[in-house]
């Protein structure tokens, strides 16, 4: 089946805009992005790049359904980039539903859910177990679709409980599972490629740019810090704050069973060169007082380096500082 318009939901936000800017480079489709009607009269700067690049954007009120119908109209393919609502309490489920529900009226062809990271087994983790309630769905709509699974942002990899700046390892379990990671720059390359995979309709892709265990990670941070990294080995999750107890699932649950890298025509970033950027960042950030004021945690500190949104500009709330 041949695609020609590819909308994405939530495509200026923090994943969303990876998406939008390979498909923008890729070149072989009509790009719309949709964004809520509530930042309409916002000034965004990642509006404004990917529509002087090409795309459309429209604005919508993802709770009508008739409005999001209307958005949809001549859509081929549908890729949700919508993350839950951390602030407004709204699931995976909750948030992508209504648009399974108007992509089904618009006729669309095909439907990317917001799946990618990590695929745990069932009751692994209640965010996980969101999605596996929305991916019945999906199934039973009659749309094609792909799920896409490429592992823990690399770029975000200090999750899996690396502190640059206090240049300590806490891992979960015995650190010996392989943990999958890809880079910012990879997954939307994924994504574009997979619509001209005839094996990726009504299936799932699993990518990795690096799929290794954390003391290999943790080998790579030692190098490119050129120190040796007290480790911390967690093997109770017990009274630890929310973010913890998911990347512990994630370190125990997490490991793919195979991995799709060789039907995809590129080879990915290497995790060093963004290990090495990431320290280079944090280096940088750490050491200068107006970008990061006494008093903000490790994880603020961090946030800001990378350049995550504010809750304003992102369409659904990235944690909490994104």
């Amino acid at each position: 089946m041949s695609f020609e318009t590819v909308t994405i939901a939530g495509g200026t936000g923090k994943v969303g805009h990876f998406i939008a800017e390979a498909f923008l480079e890729d070149g072989s489709y009509r790009i719309k992005i949709l964004r809520r009607k509530s930042n309409e009269e916002d000034s965004n700067e990642m509006a404004r790049s990917l529509a002087s690049k090409g795309a459309e954007i429209v604005y919508v009120d993802y709770y009508k359904k008739d409005d999001l119908v209307k958005a949809l109209q001549g859509t081929d393919v549908l890729i949700s980039a919508l993350n839950m609502d951390f602030v407004g309490g709204a699931s995976y489920y909750d948030v992508q539903t209504p648009l399974l529900n108007a992509a089904k009226d618009a006729s669309v062809k095909r439907f990317i859910p917001s799946e990618f990271g990590v695929k745990m087994k069932y009751r692994a983790n209640p965010l996980t177990d969101n999605k596996k309630l929305f991916r019945d769905s999906v199934e039973k709509s009659g749309l094609e679709y792909t799920y896409i699974y490429f592992g823990v942002l690399q770029e975000e990899i200090f999750l899996c409980g690396f502190d640059i700046e206090k240049k300590k390892a806490t891992f979960f379990g015995d650190g010996s599972k392989k943990i999958p990671t890809t880079s910012f720059s990879d997954f939307g390359k994924y994504i574009v490629e997979s619509l001209r995979m005839p094996e990726a309709r009504n299936s799932e892709i699993t990518v990795a740019g690096a799929n290794m265990s954390p003391f290999e990670y943790l080998e790579i941070f030692e190098k490119v810090t050129g120190s040796k990294w007290e480790v911390v080995v967690n093997r109770k999750v017990v009274d630890v704050i929310f973010l913890d107890r998911f990347m512990a699932a994630v370190a125990q649950e997490a490991e793919f069973e195979k991995l799709d890298n060789d039907k995809f025509s590129f080879a990915p970033r290497p995790v060093s060169e963004v290990i090495e950027e990431l320290v280079s960042n944090f280096t940088l950030s750490y050491n200068i007082s107006d970008i990061t004021p006494s008093g903000t945690t490790y994880y603020d500190k961090l946030m800001k380096f990378l350049g995550c949104y504010t809750y304003k500009d992102i369409d659904i709330a990235y944690f909490k500082t994104c």
